[in-house]
């Protein structure tokens, strides 16, 4: 979508970019606020009014074709009921997985749960902008109509947090000294990478070549946008395999294919060929969905019951500030061309990401 309001609303690339960023505004209080409000009333009672919440956004939306001040309101609003959702459903999908000795399963089940709707969303959308009537009010119609239909399938979802009125929302985490250090030197450098991998696929990439493709830009992003996502789904199993051997591999897994997604970005941002472009979001979501698991279940490890969408939250909320990075990149590039940002991009990454592989590995070792 963000094409299209480039064309119809005729702003900035920047100003697109932040309207990019807005969400991950909004999302960050709503997750450490929608995190602590189920750990205390239960998973239902934050889930159901937010995604009532995500319906309002959308209306507000669809009201950004007549200005962008109503875009930018609705991807705010969009973001803090997104954020309860998330922090309040990822818990709950970790406690409805059945319980067994395979290591992170509650993370594989919440990471494809969230991508299928980073997929599926923006391909609908953009091929409804494309060709639908009115692409910036029809695009969130299904959007409107499928969140509605949840509901009822959340009121009837077995609840497995009990109210708890009696605990403070913001009582301390507790957390044993060595998982303060872990998540200290292990969650908080990868958080950003999450997000920060796919964000670069969707939001940057396809617009590096957008003049060569024409009309089809849009289809063309969108495109990208699904299949970004959908390598998120399709790496689970190399996580899965990865994981069973403890946080280190799997945490230079993800390192390695977030690092070689830039990589490639860069040369795809050389040639304008939209083949790289693709190949390189491919990479990127792979990295993504390797990074999302490995820090989903850092966190699902060292949390307990009562604390667990709160944890979860935190690290989401790092997680989330990836989204800054597609706004980050189009307002570095008036100075500095774009393989060059992107080369710089894999280098502070390949520097990050190692760090938490090694502080991983030095963990595990003691």
């Amino acid at each position: 979508m963000l094409l299209v309001y480039r064309a119809e609303l005729g702003v900035s690339e920047a100003t697109v970019q932040a309207t990019y960023g807005l969400y991950a505004a909004g999302l960050i209080p709503g997750l450490l606020l929608g995190g602590p409000f189920s750990d205390r009333y239960g998973r239902r009672r934050v889930l159901a009014p937010a995604l009532t919440i995500s319906v309002l956004a959308s209306l507000l939306l669809m009201a950004g074709g007549i200005g962008v001040e109503w875009l930018f309101v609705g991807r705010l609003v969009a973001g803090v009921a997104s954020g309860a959702a998330f922090s309040s459903g990822t818990a709950w999908i970790k406690e409805l997985s059945p319980v067994g000795p395979e290591r992170g399963s509650g993370a594989r089940r919440a990471t494809v749960a969230m991508t299928a709707g980073f997929a599926s969303g923006p391909l609908i959308a953009g091929l409804l902008a494309q060709w639908g009537p009115s692409p910036t009010l029809v695009s969130y119609v299904p959007h409107v109509v499928l969140t509605l239909a949840s509901l009822p399938l959340v009121l009837r979802t077995r609840e497995t947090r009990s109210p708890r009125p009696d605990a403070t929302l913001w009582e301390p985490l507790r957390l044993p000294v060595a998982s303060r250090r872990r998540f200290r030197n292990v969650v908080v450098p990868l958080a950003p990478w999450v997000f920060g991998a796919s964000s670069i696929a969707l939001a940057y990439l396809p617009g590096l070549v957008r003049d060569s493709l024409g009309d089809s830009g849009l289809v063309f992003s969108a495109v990208v946008t699904a299949l970004t996502m959908l390598a998120g789904i399709a790496v689970q199993p190399l996580a899965r395999r990865v994981n069973r051997r403890g946080g280190s591999p799997s945490l230079a897994t993800a390192s390695a294919l977030v690092v070689a997604g830039l990589l490639l970005s860069a040369g795809a941002a050389e040639t304008s060929r939209p083949l790289l472009v693709t190949v390189a979001a491919l990479v990127l979501g792979a990295g993504y969905g390797c990074c999302l698991v490995c820090g989903l279940t850092e966190v699902q490890a060292m949390a307990r019951a009562d604390n667990l969408a709160r944890l979860t939250a935190i690290f989401q909320s790092l997680a989330y500030l990836g989204f800054a990075a597609p706004y980050l990149l189009a307002v570095i590039e008036r100075v500095l061309p774009a393989p060059w940002l992107l080369l710089a991009a894999a280098f502070v990454a390949g520097l990050a990401l190692a760090w938490t592989t090694f502080r991983a590995a030095s963990a595990g070792a003691q």
